[in-house]
């Protein structure tokens, strides 16, 4: 802390500590300050905004229960809400300064909840409220911390990541029915194979992201049972028995998504199952997005000596030396984004089984990876949508060109002549740079006309029978 800083002193258990004279935060948070200056990574936008809001939603609701419950005075609750809904709309975002890499159960980031809260309902009352007999009343960093992290993954969730994922799919779709029709050369191993309308290997990126949906909102459905009311170990010591029941009803109002109580609350403060989960489904969905951003940077290489299938949109300059180079830029950012996402998933496995008997004691690094990986994927979705998918022209030229010298077309004739005798043709017309149609006149018997129609790319895009 600087020297010319005013200050003033708080006090708590363990003793008397400088604090900033502006700040609303008290002693524990400013040891929190003093104890971990490892990363400057905080809570914030935009990783970590839904979190401090997630933490006024529990505020809020708890000091409804517990007046609802005849446990906390109507005025002291009142105060409570009005500090608290300033950290759900993102007033006092400055006053939350601590490190993600803190305390494993972070309590660190609770008591600055508490504290901030505190001293704002405090200054509105002008009688002091307590942050930890108060503001904290039902509750323990152990229970807050994670149903923190499930609050807040669902605001994202469904604020962020399932419209984004909407965004795409429907742009695909709606692809897939303008290209229905466009036949292109397949391929397999990076190499030629027999031919695919567009619109089937769109169909294919759809039906990738449908399934990735699918996993997240059974990851949604887990999510909404939150641990709160299990305080310190699971026991709900300290707590009103119908105080998880009423809170999940206020968090419910407050953010409009149904919730209900953990069915055990031992497991969800022992363990992190549910976020591992959840990070395990962006993690799938970081890995179909990887693939279709590849998909379109090969069909887009060239112009001249790459693939050259589909012309993406040029929406930059793509090099500061070679002029008129143009780059597929979002499908590299979508990509890097997703390899991130993978990244996160890691962390959070390592983190999800670092716990020992009643606690997991990684909770801020699973708060930080989760939300971020909803976040880039949230982000990157509806760039990819719009930039990529809507706007790509097929190449119909180049394609047709391709598909009609392609050797691997003679596969149709397999049923007729033998894959031994359309392997010679399939050889032969590569070798000398000829078209199938031409060699297999020459060496088999079959009349040109039966041949145009064996070898039409279209009919080879279904089943023969």
């Amino acid at each position: 802390m600087s020297k010319n800083l005013k200050t003033r002193v708080e006090t708590d258990s363990l003793g008397e500590i400088k604090v900033p004279k502006d700040a609303l935060w008290g002693a524990q948070t400013q040891r929190a300050i003093e104890n971990f200056p490892i990363s400057g990574i905080k809570f914030k936008f935009p990783f970590g905004r839904s979190f401090l809001k997630a933490l006024g939603v529990i505020k809020y609701s708890a000091a409804i229960a517990n007046n609802d419950l005849g446990i906390l005075s109507n005025k002291k609750s009142d105060a409570i809400k009005s500090a608290a809904k300033k950290v759900i709309n993102g007033d006092v975002d400055d006053h939350f300064p601590i490190d993600i890499f803190q305390t494993g159960s972070g309590t660190s980031t609770n008591m600055n909840a508490n504290e901030v809260i505190a001293n704002l309902a405090s200054a509105k009352l002008k009688d002091q409220i307590s942050p930890n007999d108060e503001v904290n009343m039902s509750q323990s960093s152990n229970d807050t911390i994670p149903t923190a992290i499930c609050i807040s993954a669902l605001l994202d969730m469904k604020e962020l990541l399932l419209p984004g994922l909407d965004v795409l799919i429907k742009e695909i779709d709606k692809k897939e029915a303008k290209l229905k029709g466009v036949v292109k050369t397949g391929r397999t191993h990076l190499m030629d194979a027999m031919p695919i309308e567009f619109s089937q290997e769109l169909s294919a990126w759809s039906a990738q992201l449908r399934g990735c949906k699918n996993s997240l909102n059974s990851s949604f459905k887990r999510l909404s049972e939150l641990p709160q009311g299990g305080t310190a170990i699971g026991t709900g010591i300290n707590s009103h028995k119908d105080f998880p029941k009423v809170f999940c009803q206020e968090v419910k109002k407050t953010i409009g998504i149904s919730v209900k109580p953990a069915s055990n609350f031992y497991q969800h403060l022992a363990a992190q199952d549910v976020a591992a989960e959840a990070s395990s489904a962006l993690k799938n969905l970081a890995l179909a997005l990887m693939k279709i951003s590849n998909d379109l940077r090969w069909m887009n290489s060239g112009p001249l000596t790459g693939l050259s299938d589909i012309e993406l949109e040029a929406l930059q300059p793509g090099s500061s030396i070679m002029p008129g180079k143009v780059n597929p830029v979002i499908p590299e950012a979508v990509a890097m984004a997703s390899a991130d996402v993978i990244g996160n998933d890691l962390t959070i496995s390592i983190a999800a089984q670092s716990g020992n008997f009643q606690l997991n004691v990684m909770l801020p690094v699973i708060a930080y990876n989760l939300l971020k990986s909803i976040n880039l994927l949230g982000n990157a979705m509806p760039l990819l949508a719009k930039k990529c998918i809507k706007t790509f022209k097929v190449n119909e030229k180049n394609v047709s060109e391709n598909l009609n010298r392609n050797p691997i077309l003679v596969t149709a004739l397999n049923r007729v002549i033998g894959y031994k005798k359309a392997a010679e043709i399939a050889k032969k017309a590569y070798k000398e740079k000829r078209s199938i149609i031409d060699v297999a006149e020459e060496m088999t018997t079959i009349e040109r006309s039966e041949l145009e129609t064996l070898l039409d790319p279209k009919n080879l895009t279904k089943p023969y029978f």
